[in-house]
């Protein structure tokens, strides 16, 4: 449990923005594989914790972005990414491939989205 915790003080401690959470499954032959089992309700509970430290702290990151110009790189359909890899969704056609400024006016709690 201490060091669970200590990875979630870590996703504060490294203002990490965006978190891809699964859990473990041991492979034989790996030295993981050898340590003692987390009980199943455990690891989902866990998985559960870390999932939501993840998004509050991609809301706490796409709040900070909110009214700043962001130069991005534009994608199909209307989307885009920023120097910090944050997808947007722009409100004006752009040719993929394009950099552009956009300014941003809000998010969704999974993208930014441009005026």
């Amino acid at each position: 449990e201490a060091a669970f915790d200590a990875l979630l003080s870590l996703v504060d401690a490294a203002a990490l923005t965006y978190l891809h959470v699964f859990p473990y499954s041991p492979r034989p032959g790996t030295p993981a594989a050898r340590m003692p089992a987390v009980p199943g309700p455990v690891i989902a509970e866990r998985a559960a914790r870390l999932r939501a430290k993840g998004a509050a702290a991609l809301e706490r990151f796409l709040d900070s972005r909110i009214g700043a110009v962001e130069q991005v790189l534009v994608e199909q359909g209307g989307r885009a990414r920023t120097i910090h890899y944050a997808p947007m969704r722009l409100a004006r056609p752009a040719a993929p491939g394009t950099l552009i400024d956009a300014l941003v006016v809000g998010h969704d709690g999974q993208e930014l989205i441009a005026a």
